[in-house]
């Protein structure tokens, strides 16, 4: 009896410690949250991954994505597809600006680099609108083909390899292939406009002077994690679609 009291007395006395991390519980949630959708992400492009080994030929990505806006027929092997990553890059830094002036409580300063991160978000879907739409004009989208011999002609100069390999598996590496680039790349994009919704949120909020009334601009670094995260899986997609 005189132990468990003691025990008892112990365990109310303790008044615990503070997290050698310093992660509060919405930031720990944003964690778990990340991870989650990393093994999302993950489990798609290793599925891509795999197919793309085991198939006989591949479509080259310098002959696939060689257009941009407004320059017509103009040769450009993935100079679209740079900008489009130099903008979500760019849109990063502005967050860690965002981020880096709510630790100091300007609320001038955390509006300015959040809009700025919301353009980078818009210009980046806007590049990938045109992109889609771009390749679907050229018959590429999603699901099967109903005209095999038509598809195969249309698609056969995607390829550097042998013209009976590409006769062979050329149509199947070409399904494969953009089923798999308009799953994960909208999967991605899908992401990057949820962003933008959390960003214009957390814009008005800013604007409102909700975070100044709480003391700290705790949300801003938040959907900070988010948004980085969405920048970072794009450099996987970016290398797994237009690199390799």
């Amino acid at each position: 009896m005189s132990q468990a009291t003691a025990t008892t007395q112990d365990v109310k006395s303790w008044n615990g410690g503070h997290s050698p991390f310093n992660v509060s519980y919405g930031k720990m949630m944003m964690w778990f949250f990340l991870l989650s959708d990393a093994f999302t992400f993950g489990a798609f492009l290793i599925s891509y991954g795999t197919t793309r080994f085991f198939s006989a030929v591949w479509p080259d990505p310098n002959k696939v994505f060689h257009s941009f806006p407004f320059l017509g027929e103009a040769n450009a092997p993935l100079l679209f597809v740079s900008l489009m990553t130099f903008i979500l890059i760019l849109s990063s830094v502005t967050m860690v600006l965002a981020v880096h002036a709510g630790h100091y409580n300007d609320r001038k300063g955390v509006i300015k680099w959040m809009l700025w991160t919301i353009i980078g978000g818009i210009a980046f879907l806007a590049c990938q609108a045109w992109e889609w739409t771009h390749l679907h004009h050229q018959c590429a989208w999603w699901g099967s083909f109903t005209d095999p011999a038509t598809a195969l002609s249309s698609f056969e100069h995607l390829f550097t390899a042998d013209k009976a390999v590409i006769a062979q598996h050329g149509l199947q590496a070409t399904h494969d292939f953009y089923n798999y680039f308009f799953t994960i790349t909208g999967f991605h994009g899908f992401h990057v406009f949820s962003g933008v919704i959390f960003n214009v949120m957390i814009l008005l909020n800013t604007v409102n002077g909700k975070y100044e009334l709480r003391g700290h601009y705790e949300m801003v670094e938040k959907v900070g994690l988010y948004w980085h995260f969405v920048d970072l899986v794009w450099v996987f997609v970016f290398t797994c679609f237009y690199l390799l």
